[in-house]
């Protein structure tokens, strides 16, 4: 800190300027970048950091998530916002198995954690700035809902998304059943979802899935491209074009996503979920039987 506060202060010029502390998450990164289309800082730019646990999602990571994304909202210089990741091969494989686990059977606590997991990805959509997603890796699951969320996303050549809940013994109850065939089409989003597969970036840009797919090294200034030229447009002007064009799709927006929740608790009450969740500890395929 003492070397950034000498470089900032070793011009007359730059006497008066401040060393401006970037919020600290336990789960996220948070950072305000520009880009080669401008020097200014107007991007808002969110890495999921839970490494560890390959950007699994619990609690935690939810809360955390919700309050970086409250802090681009209410900051006046930021015009854009870029989901990214701190991990060199994921960007989000979906919610903790290990905290899926010790909620079987626990139907309110299933109801309270699918509803914030709805919240928090709803943030992203209902966010007056554009957000886009730079997907590096694998994406699946609830990452593939917070994609899902996000206004742009591009992805890189390494890219593999999908939505496996199915083969756990789960529905995609984060907002995935109501926004895959928003964007896709319904039947692909069915292929997708009742396989439970994944698909490659290219094959995502094939259906609609990315807006882009490009090099390693170059998703990260792909996405803070967009990230500036969304920036550079009207703001206000922004927030509405988003807002209307959502619109389009959310006639039933809430009782479809009540229904997600209802199915969720529901399938926390089966013996497949637990079998589905034992199968991935133990390195097995899952041997379900309908129950």
């Amino acid at each position: 800190m003492k070397e950034v506060y000498k470089a900032v202060h070793s011009s007359e010029q730059y006497s008066s300027a401040k060393v401006v502390k970037m919020p600290e998450f336990e789960t996220m990164l948070y950072s305000k970048e520009g880009s080669f289309l401008s020097p200014v800082k107007n991007v808002a730019l969110i890495k999921f950091n839970r490494v560890d646990s390959l950007n699994s999602i619990n609690d935690q990571f939810i809360q955390d998530l919700v309050a970086a994304l409250e802090e681009a909202e209410k900051d006046d210089d930021v015009r854009s916002v870029v989901l990214a990741s701190a991990h060199d091969k994921v960007f989000c494989t979906g919610a903790d198995l290990k905290m899926a686990q010790g909620l079987l059977g626990k139907s309110e606590e299933v109801k309270d954690l699918v509803g914030q997991g709805q919240k928090a990805i709803d943030t992203i959509a209902k966010l007056s700035k554009p957000v886009i997603a730079a997907i590096h890796g694998l994406c699946l699951g609830g990452g593939t809902e917070i994609a899902l969320a996000c206004d742009i996303r591009v992805c890189d050549e390494e890219a593999k998304i999908g939505t496996p809940e199915v083969s756990l013994g789960l529905i995609p109850a984060w907002g995935g059943c109501v926004r895959l065939p928003r964007i896709i089409g319904l039947g692909k989003a069915m292929e997708l979802i009742l396989t439970g597969g994944q698909v490659s970036g290219e094959e995502a840009l094939e259906m609609g899935l990315v807006s882009k797919v490009v090099p390693k090294e170059e998703l990260l200034s792909q996405a803070m491209w967009y990230g500036a030229k969304l920036g550079g447009n009207a703001p206000i002007a922004l927030n509405w074009a988003k807002k209307a064009t959502h619109m389009a799709f959310e006639e039933d927006y809430d009782d479809n996503l009540e229904f997600e929740v209802e199915a969720a608790v529901a399938c926390f009450e089966t013996e497949d979920l637990a079998e589905g969740i034992s199968a991935v500890f133990e390195k097995r395929r899952g041997k379900f039987t309908g129950k």
